[in-house]
């Protein structure tokens, strides 16, 4: 049985056309059990959009821009957020044509299994368990700070520094791990909510700091390129391609600035959970790429005018390494606006707990159906209409994530894993346009392969930026994710199963 059998893209779209996960035409009742059911199709272009910025703008603008231009980048830190900008723009595109084209909960996971084969989906399936579950552990490390700031909370069991068990971290991922688990009008409620503050408050920080920038703070934009002072680039800790070619690690110049993109790139990771939401959205064809470019498009916009703002009012050798776009109003003598923007920041960051563990149960949901997983994981609730068990385990490992480890280390292993699977997406678009020349495409990823073919180098390029250590952390993932796939999915994959019908049928006389 070969590891590398593909899974038909007829398939993958018709696989869509089973009744609803309770069994009824209108998902109204009934008491479906098995994994096999679909999930409710209640999203539209806007839902997608508030899902996508609910998962985007979070810690990546909230804690990562002031650690980011103290420690790597200075000023030049909306530079940073450009490039990972301009990279997720172009796995966007070619995320646009195959969420239209194949929409399904498995985002680049299925794109994979219909193209380059089951033992590449797998990794990137297990790549995207990792991306959600320490992304919505960063998130939550990060609410709980903010939290602390706001109502002067002890450091001992909500702030990053100073606590061994963050127990405000521990108890919002369990409160939202409820709601997700209730069902996606719920989620999507929720976070349309969140949403409309968030974007309301970023909003409300350009336009009142805008005022009070300061242009000598702005200089030297990139300031000049210094050796590492307190030897944390050294070693494994240096970005990878420093570390191969013996390069002196150090902090700031281009190399900073590049340091600080691959690792802000984490703050746009999220809009792929819009990609996992194919099979609930009611018009994928046109509300998919819709939903994919819109996220891209005003996060970048906030982050950039945000990014501006904070390094205006403030030098950057002075920001926050927790909470710095409320600080800097502190700092400025704006006490009301920091108290402000630390609230809006809880409730900002929220959606993106929210969103993250909405898609890892999608995640699981479809390695279940394809038999990769046992059944029982992928089981969508008779009255929820959502895979129960999977979201459940995830909140329960997410949860103990937030608790016991620092963002700094959750945060990389994030980015790299997210890059990995662009990187395996926009190789997915040129294979499936040489494979399914014909397939129906509603949208269509412009100058093919040129757009993927840049999307890979970029991300490779920013995953050389990530420190080694990252990376051995990365591949200790993958080396468990082949143990447990050669142990069970293999065997159990509901391909292995088809292809062993074919092979005694061909064996027949």
């Amino acid at each position: 049985m070969s590891i590398t059998r593909r899974k038909a893209v007829e398939d993958v779209v018709h696989q869509n056309d089973a009744p609803p996960a309770d069994g009824t035409a209108d998902g109204s009742a009934g008491a479906q059990t098995a994994s096999e059911g679909r999930l409710r199709q209640n999203l539209q272009a806007r839902d997608l959009i508030g899902f996508g910025i609910g998962i985007v703008i979070g810690t990546g603008i909230f804690t990562l821009t002031g650690l980011q231009a103290k420690e790597n980048a200075g000023p030049a830190v909306m530079v940073s957020f450009l490039i990972a900008g301009f990279v997720s723009l172009l796995a966007a595109l070619c995320y646009a044509e195959l969420a239209a084209a194949v929409p399904t909960a498995g985002s680049s996971y299925t794109y994979a299994y219909t193209t380059i084969g089951e033992v590449f989906a797998w990794v990137i399936a297990w790549d995207l368990v990792l991306e959600f579950a320490l992304g919505a552990a960063v998130v939550a490390r990060g609410w709980s700070g903010y939290l602390a700031g706001v109502f002067e909370l002890p450091d001992r069991w909500f702030a990053e520094e100073g606590s061994v068990v963050n127990v405000g971290a521990i108890g919002i991922v369990l409160v939202l791990g409820w709601v997700a688990i209730r069902g996606i009008r719920e989620s999507k409620w929720l976070t349309n909510g969140l949403v409309v503050i968030k974007v309301s408050i970023c909003v409300f920080v350009i336009a009142v700091g805008a005022f009070h920038i300061r242009p000598e703070n702005l200089v030297p934009f990139v300031p000049p390129a210094e050796p590492s002072s307190d030897g944390t680039a050294e070693g494994i800790r240096a970005p990878l391609w420093q570390f191969i070619s013996g390069v002196e690690p150090t902090q700031f110049g281009i190399a900073g600035v590049l340091v600080a993109a691959a690792v802000v790139f984490f703050a746009y990771s999220g809009f792929e959970a819009v990609a996992n939401l194919g099979e609930e959205t009611r018009k994928p064809a046109r509300d998919m790429p819709l939903g994919l470019l819109g996220t891209i498009g005003i996060c970048t916009v906030l982050y950039v005018g945000v990014c501006l703002v904070v390094t205006g009012l403030v030098d950057y050798r002075d920001l926050s390494e927790s909470d710095a776009v409320a600080d800097v109003f502190d700092q400025v003598g704006l006490e009301w606006a920091g108290l402000l923007i630390g609230i809006a920041a809880v409730a900002g960051l929220t959606s993106v707990i929210l969103v993250d563990l909405v898609a890892m149960g999608r995640i699981g949901f479809a390695l279940a159906r394809d038999g990769l997983l046992p059944p029982v994981v992928g089981r969508v609730h008779p009255r929820w209409g959502t895979p129960v068990l999977m979201t459940g385990v995830t909140v329960g490992a997410v949860a103990l994530l937030a608790g016991l480890v620092p963002i700094s280390v959750l945060a990389e292993m994030v980015s790299i894993g997210t890059l990995f699977a662009f990187v395996v997406v926009s190789i997915a678009v040129v294979v499936l346009r040489r494979t399914s020349p014909d397939m129906p495409r509603p949208f269509r990823t412009p100058l093919v392969p040129l757009v993927p073919v840049v999307a890979v180098v970029c991300c490779l390029g920013l995953m050389a930026s990530l420190a080694v250590e990252t990376w051995l952390r990365f591949l200790v993932w993958l080396l468990l994710g082949f143990v447990v796939y050669f142990g069970y999915g293999h065997r159990h994959a509901r391909l292995a199963h088809q292809h062993g019908r074919e092979d005694v049928r061909d064996a027949r006389p």
